[in-house]
């Protein structure tokens, strides 16, 4: 559960404190906006577009069993955020390259499906996060806030229409998951990663790495 902080004092030194003493949240931190969705809503009705919306999140979202890491959503986009100790609980797929692999089977699903007319296109932004803190300047409300989760939000920035952007320590991660597990470092999608990019985001003061799946 978030701490929540709320000091009607602003000079507060019990706020402070408190802030002082909250652990980071090591985790993954995951941006998934569906593209054109605007449009759609311009050219057909709620029944039309609410459909299509439905259909998208249920294939993104509960058949890979993400929707209780579901933090918040923005319109058609939504943040999500799975901190380290429950994705390594999970029974199953509990590695940050089962979560990719999952995320890249829905996207593939929704690209390729042979009813054009059920789903609409996404494109995907994660990161994996060390400064990262689990607050809420809201009562009763679930967040994450920290420099990590604003840069998750930048590498959006560099996503299209069936693409996923992966952040340079996300994708190390995985590379570490596969040699434990004696795997090459193009299995499953991985196949596709593009190489190494480098990009100054606007707020960040150092450059950040990053690659790119297009499905």
């Amino acid at each position: 559960m978030a701490h929540y902080i709320h000091y009607t004092d602003p000079n507060s030194g019990e706020m402070v404190e408190v802030l002082g003493r909250i652990p980071p949240c090591p985790g993954i931190c995951f941006f998934i906006d569906i593209t054109r969705s605007t449009d759609i809503k311009y050219v057909g009705g709620l029944k039309e577009w609410g459909r299509k919306l439905n259909n998208t999140f249920n294939n993104l979202l509960y058949a890979n069993h993400f929707q209780n890491h579901i933090v918040k959503g923005i319109g058609d986009e939504i943040m999500l955020f799975i901190p380290d100790p429950v994705l390594e609980a999970k029974p199953v797929n509990n590695t940050c390259f089962a979560l990719l692999e999952d995320l890249y089977a829905a996207l593939f699903l929704i690209k390729n499906h042979p009813n054009q007319d059920l789903f609409l296109s996404c494109k995907v932004a994660i990161h994996y996060c060390t400064e990262v803190y689990n607050i809420t300047f809201f009562d009763d409300a679930e967040d994450y806030y920290g420099i990590d989760v604003d840069l998750t939000a930048r590498l959006m920035s560099k996503s299209l229409e069936n693409r996923i952007v992966l952040s340079e320590p996300f994708y190390e991660r995985i590379i570490r998951e596969l040699t434990k597990l004696g795997k090459p470092a193009t299995t499953g999608c991985l196949s596709l990663v593009s190489g190494r990019f480098t990009e100054t985001f606007r707020g960040v003061p150092v450059d950040t790495g990053y690659r790119v799946i297009d499905v």
